[in-house]
């Protein structure tokens, strides 16, 4: 599968975003890539004035997202804003070829201001595109391991990790140089990882590293961007490297914790087929 990840600068508007995002798609299809990601919040920008936001602007933004990937024959992986019981979320939509919705992830582990804003969700992201069986996390989850390796037992090749970076110039410099992202999700899990992130001044004093990479499975980085522009970095994966050893010899040993995680692997699977419809 070749796979690239969007690197971009977010601007004010959902019509402003859009335009980016075919201008993007418009380049990944020349490019011949299967599966783009793009970051968090990638329709409206992460630090966006939420209450603002309307369920008919956002559900215009993805129905043309939608065709997009219809025309270009493409998997597209939308980090934004939407919509679900009523509640807004911060969501991956998964976006297949033929332009449906496959699969919606919601963020669960949420930051203080995520939580002023969105509900969290309720599952974990297990999906499949063009057969090959992946997962997500979005931005702050990274520091939640289980997320992942509890996937990559389920049978998931390929992480995407849709980011926002929204930090001080400080921190956002020292993120810079490939260390913003979480790339030892590959080399614990034996497979791939995608990150995807904005960059640049984000709005007020805060700013985005960028940092977009694509990695193998035994955790070397093959492509990186850098922390000034809008990039896409691409890749072709090789999915036979994409074992997932580790977390399969950690559901055997210890022995006593086999059998709890079998029937946690059951529950994702079964929440994420309920939880992901869109």
């Amino acid at each position: 599968m070749k796979v690239a990840a969007v690197q971009m600068k977010f601007a004010p508007t959902l019509d402003g975003n859009l335009a980016k995002i075919e201008q993007a798609i418009s380049t990944l299809k020349r490019r011949r890539v299967d599966t783009a990601l793009f970051p968090e919040c990638c329709t409206t920008g992460y630090n966006y004035d939420f209450s603002r936001l309307r369920p008919s602007d956002i559900g215009h933004t993805i129905e043309r997202i939608q065709e997009f990937a219809s025309d270009s024959q493409m998997n597209l992986l939308i980090g934004t804003p939407l919509f679900r019981q009523r509640k807004l979320r911060n969501c991956l939509l998964v976006i297949d070829r033929k332009g449906r919705v496959e699969h919606c992830y919601a963020k669960c582990q949420l930051t203080p201001a995520d939580r002023k804003t969105f509900t969290p969700g309720n599952h974990i992201a297990l999906f499949e595109i063009d057969g090959i069986t992946s997962t997500s996390v979005i931005c702050h989850e990274r520091r939640y391991p289980e997320l992942v390796r509890l996937a990559a037992m389920a049978g998931a090749k390929i992480l995407f990790h849709p980011n926002a970076g929204l930090d001080t110039l400080p921190v956002s410099k020292n993120k810079r140089g490939g260390k913003d992202g979480i790339a030892v999700r590959a080399f614990e899990n034996a497979i791939h990882y995608v990150f995807a992130n904005s960059v640049g001044p984000q709005g007020g004093v805060k700013w985005s590293a960028g940092d977009s990479k694509i990695v193998d499975a035994s955790g070397k980085t093959v492509r990186l961007a850098d922390n000034q522009n809008e990039q896409i970095v691409t890749a072709r994966l090789d999915l036979s490297q994409a074992t997932g050893k580790y977390a399969k010899e950690a559901m055997e040993h210890p022995k006593f914790l086999s059998s709890t995680w079998k029937e946690a692997i059951r529950k994702l699977r079964a929440q994420a087929r309920k939880n992901g419809r869109y």
